[in-house]
């Protein structure tokens, strides 16, 4: 089942499309520096700007590009219901190993509406594990722990979630409510350890793009107990951590990926490029944690 580092990676695109070998590049790094899964299609992923089939091919590439050497932790939500079947029926008879389904963006739902949402995903792939994915921020209203445990307890293939959100007390609550064994991951990337000292099993963080083996090995001592050891790679990781936030993401990522020479500097419309005093506090950060050398 899924734990540890599972890298949430960006889209590349090149000319407006999507770039299939800056892509498997991108898997094949990641895997090779001992990241736990691979998760596409999720906000770094700017899923919100590519069509049903881009979204598809994006999948279909990374099952084939990992080759079960991790899991595969497809992102399949989207605001309309019947997208999200599509795309979630599509990720598990292309031989994913789960799906990551976004709470419901823009519309605000209520917890019933939530309820009803995931119960029909869940309904749909019986026996296709589901994480929920948490982000308040970008959905504007968050799925209430008691919802959460109230869906594990009717369909036993919702798994786990993903957090992306500074409150901690909401991992307790939910951990309490859903159980311990459920599935918490982190969605914010400085949070990866304390969330993991309350009991989640990972993290599901965007500077793993950058930093994969240094990520995967924080969420290797979490687990194992060295929490000394796992601090000490907190604090290291750091300011890579902020930085991804210091523009929306997946900006400030991609802009050092592209130094990095693994991707084009493309994102689509509405997102854009960064500021030049941005760009400047960006490369200063890459300088010290020696991205800007050879890490392809």
């Amino acid at each position: 089942m899924f734990r540890g580092s599972i890298p949430p990676l960006v889209t590349p695109f090149r000319n407006g499309e999507i770039d299939e070998a800056a892509l498997r590049r991108l898997i094949r790094r990641v895997v090779e520096a001992g990241s736990h899964g691979v998760s596409v299609g999720g906000t770094t992923g700017e899923p919100g700007t590519q069509t049903l089939e881009e979204r598809k091919r994006v999948i279909r590439i990374a099952v084939e590009e990992v080759a079960g050497r991790v899991p595969v932790l497809a992102g399949t939500g989207a605001l309309r219901l019947e997208e999200t079947l599509e795309l979630t029926r599509y990720a598990k008879a292309v031989g994913a190993d789960g799906a990551m389904v976004i709470v419901p963006y823009y519309v605000k739902p209520n917890q019933e509406g939530l309820y009803r949402y995931f119960a029909e995903v869940a309904r749909a792939v019986p026996d296709f594990p589901l994480v929920i994915y948490n982000i308040p921020g970008r959905a504007g209203v968050e799925i209430a722990p008691a919802t959460v445990a109230r869906l594990r307890r009717d369909f036993p293939n919702i798994v786990g979630l993903k957090h992306s959100s500074k409150d901690l007390e909401y991992v307790s609550h939910l951990l309490q409510e859903a159980g311990e064994d459920f599935l918490v991951f982190c969605g914010l990337e400085s949070l990866t350890l304390p969330m993991m000292s309350l009991g989640a099993v990972g993290t599901i963080a965007a500077t793993a793009n950058w930093l994969p083996k240094e990520v995967a090995l924080l969420c290797e001592k979490a687990l194992s107990g060295d929490y000394a050891g796992a601090r000490r790679l907190h604090y290291h990781l750091l300011e890579a951590n902020e930085a991804i936030f210091w523009d929306t993401n997946p900006i400030p990522l991609k802009t050092v990926l592209a130094w990095m020479g693994l991707i084009e500097k493309e994102w689509r419309l509405p997102l854009g490029p960064t500021t030049p005093e941005i760009e400047a506090r960006l490369r200063a950060m890459a300088e010290r944690y020696g991205l800007l050398e050879v890490r392809a």
